[in-house]
């Protein structure tokens, strides 16, 4: 799978004062982790909200976070082709741009109450950061010695998480504190149409102010100096990766369904969680009031990831992902079978041990390729396209119970411990340099 942007975890790719060129480069990469962070979990308070201005069923809510996810698998190639044509700056400011066009396709889908323009739009804001994630993620792991590249991301990660932690505050006030159905008990279950149009337009002036913010960013990025990463930038030429398999390396052949399947569980958890814990036996809670509590969860994220930064700075990646897998899944199987506070709580606190798995499985993904890098790295971002399989836990929702269907995590975390104790482990790392 191509990818034209540097993937190599090694510090003989750091320009010559690479700590002060790059310092700036990662400033700005932190802007972008931000925002598409927090795009992304806008969804967290836009789901409920559509379910109960559009009438639809789990399914049919999860299936546009699926949507979402599906443009994933479809848009990565594409972007490794826009990147290696256009370059690393220019595709930045595309994938901006193509964002904001997706935000403001909300507008005409609020107007006439359209479920399909929802899906187009949520595809085509998902399909820019496509092209973000394909350049940013390898970009940041190249940046300083590979035995840190883990520690490196999760920092880096933990500024998409500060925008994935502020989302939920930001869509409990402007769509869900706005609306009818976002605050009244329940969610509301007898709107009149009136009031459903009413209640759908709130959606506008966020994804408009959303817009703005891509494209003045988009606007920065074009004006701002990143630094080139001279040789790195260029694909390893066929004579160098012959007879070197990517099927030969243990941790990326796991490392691929390890990303989708962590995806599962962190979608799973960030779609349902609204109207998980609005129920009279969990929260008791409104959909706005139970906005706010979405902000905990991200926040256990952000927080999660400053820790995992600095942990794995002296304990090894692997040993970190495995603790926090397991304490994943207890918290999940309490979230399974608790109730109230209990319950609430603990599906809160899986943000903490979800924060550092997909950085720290993406780069356990890539160890040792040496000149197959670009190639496994494509490949992990493509599996993020997994996360479109959390329609089947709302599917599972509508027939066994919402509750029921936290179930579905709980085994996920248990993949992502295997990968840990075992399917991560590398057994010949190739040399960075071919």
């Amino acid at each position: 799978m191509p990818a034209g942007i540097p993937v190599e975890p090694s510090a003989t790719h750091r320009a010559p004062g690479a700590p002060s060129a790059y310092g700036g480069a990662l400033a700005m990469l932190a802007t972008l982790f931000f925002m598409w962070g927090f795009i992304t979990v806008i969804n967290g308070t836009l789901l409920p909200h559509l379910r109960s201005v559009m009438v639809l069923s789990y399914s049919q809510t999860t299936l546009i976070e699926s949507v979402w996810f599906i443009a994933y698998f479809v848009a990565s190639i594409p972007s490794a082709k826009i990147i290696e044509r256009i370059g690393y700056k220019k595709s930045l400011v595309t994938g901006l741009i193509v964002m904001a066009v997706g935000a403001l396709m909300m507008i005409p889908a609020s107007m006439y109450l359209s479920y399909a323009i929802v899906l187009a739009a949520m595809f085509v804001i998902a399909s820019g950061i496509t092209l973000l994630q394909v350049a940013a993620n390898p970009y940041v792991a190249v940046i300083g010695p590979a035995d840190s590249a883990s520690s490196r991301l999760n920092l880096v990660q933990a500024f998409n998480s500060m925008g994935t932690t502020f989302a939920p505050l930001f869509g409990a006030y402007l769509i869900l504190g706005r609306s009818v159905s976002g605050t009244t008990e329940g969610g509301a279950a007898t709107l009149s149409m009136e009031q459903r149009l009413i209640d759908a337009q709130t959606v506008q002036l966020p994804y408009l102010i959303v817009a703005g913010v891509l494209v003045v960013l988009a606007i920065v990025i074009a004006r701002f100096n990143l630094p080139a990463m001279g040789n790195a930038t260029s694909r390893h030429s066929r004579e160098e990766r012959k007879g070197h398999s990517l099927w030969q390396h243990r941790n990326l052949v796991f490392g691929v369904p390890a990303i989708a399947i962590y995806l599962i569980a962190e979608i799973g958890v960030g779609n349902l969680f609204v109207n998980f814990v609005s129920q009279p036996d969990i929260g008791n809670l409104t959909h706005e009031q139970a906005g706010h509590y979405l902000f905990l969860l991200w926040g256990g994220m952000m927080v999660g990831r400053f820790i995992g930064a600095y942990l794995m700075r002296s304990v090894a990646p692997e040993t970190v992902l495995a603790w926090a897998a397991a304490l994943a899944f207890v918290v999940m199987m309490i979230t399974s079978f608790a109730h109230g506070s209990i319950a609430l709580w603990s599906l809160i606190s899986v943000g903490l041990f979800h924060s550092i798995m997909f950085p720290t499985i993406f780069t356990l993904g890539i160890k040792g390729l040496g000149p197959l890098t670009e190639e496994g790295s494509g490949l992990l971002i493509m599996a993020i396209a997994g996360g479109a399989l959390v329609y089947f836990q709302g599917q599972f929702a509508d027939a066994y119970g919402l509750q029921t269907s936290f179930l579905i995590p709980a085994v996920c975390e248990l993949y992502v411990l295997f990968y840990a104790l075992w399917g991560c482990k590398t057994r010949e790392a190739l040399p960075a340099e071919a």
